[in-house]
């Protein structure tokens, strides 16, 4: 198993928050593992340990080309002696057609390349038996690992700092990290959860993420009631971005030396910085959790023509 003591948290002083009075603090989860970083080890942790105590081979899981997910769970299960299997979206990819998916076959991932409308039925209870009775030795992970499992390692995050923050600010993809940090948010802390996907209905994806994982109805709609949804900093969908957003990445990486990425938190800081202005905030304390996710955001700053990290 992976170590998390390098996920330090770390004190960051910006020119723009001076005269704020804002203590704020960035929780390191990118520096766990090159690869199987942030909150990536999180949602893996205990799927890795349940497949391992219950005898099964590897793990079967599922992503689109450029997954981070996919890496990290192929660099855990090499790590963990355990076989994977990735359910790719897109008959028409193959294992060379991009860096993730070389480093997911470099890490042994076997990867099986199905079209769009087979992969929409991931969730359903027909196509995992069927994938169950092709892999009957493989434990099958949800994308992204949303899982109750996933829910209750990201829950983790927070037993690691003071927690005592009056607002912490999470990226939200699969909605599995924001709910294991609503499950450790103190009463008094405000969650802010920044969806980068365009028209995400984040309050009916976490219900449903709850609900699934067999959550007490009442105390899902109290942990909800805890939560500012900032969804317009999606900066047009899933994996999309402009000039704007690089800009911004590039001048926080050069005040602070921390990385962000295009996709996840680099949207995210940029939402927490805008809304601070937005809300005249002052006088609070700030946890900014970084989800990793720079696995695939070097070749986007290459192509850009940025020296990020």
């Amino acid at each position: 198993m992976l170590s998390l003591k390098q996920s330090i948290i770390q004190e960051v002083h910006l020119n723009e928050l001076k005269d704020r009075n804002i203590q704020f603090y960035v929780k390191r989860d990118d520096l766990i593992h090159p690869e199987i970083s942030g909150n990536k080890w999180r949602k893996l942790k205990y799927s890795i340990l349940h497949a391992e105590q219950q005898k099964f081979e590897g793990i079967l899981t599922f992503g689109g080309a450029y997954s981070n997910h996919l890496v990290a769970t192929a660099a855990a299960c090499q790590l963990n002696n355990l076989r994977s299997i990735g359910i790719v979206r897109g008959e028409e990819l193959t294992i060379v057609s991009n860096e993730t998916l070389m480093r997911c076959a470099e890490y042994g991932m076997e990867l099986h390349f199905v079209s769009r409308s087979d992969y929409s039925l991931r969730n359903e209870k027909m196509y995992q038996e069927e994938l169950t009775s092709l892999f009957p030795s493989m434990y099958i992970v949800p994308e992204g690992g949303a899982n109750y499992l996933g829910i209750i390692g990201c829950s983790e995050i927070l037993a690691e700092t003071s927690n005592d923050f009056d607002i912490v600010v999470v990226a939200q993809g699969t909605t599995t990290t924001s709910a294991g940090v609503l499950l450790s948010l103190p009463e008094d802390s405000t969650l802010w959860v920044v969806p980068v996907l365009k028209g995400f209905n984040s309050l009916a994806e976490m219900k449903a993420l709850f609900t699934y994982s067999a959550f007490e109805s009442e105390t899902v709609k109290d942990w909800l009631s805890k939560i500012e949804i900032l969804n317009e900093y999606h900066f047009g969908g899933y994996g999309k971005y402009n000039t704007e957003l690089i800009d911004f990445i590039e001048s926080f990486y050069i005040e602070t030396g921390i990385p962000l990425d295009p996709v996840y938190t680099g949207k995210s800081m940029f939402a927490l910085l805008k809304e601070i202005q937005k809300q005249d905030l002052r006088n609070k304390r700030i946890l900014f959790i970084h989800t990793g996710g720079l696995q695939g955001a070097k070749s986007i700053f290459e192509k850009e023509k940025r020296v990020i990290f």
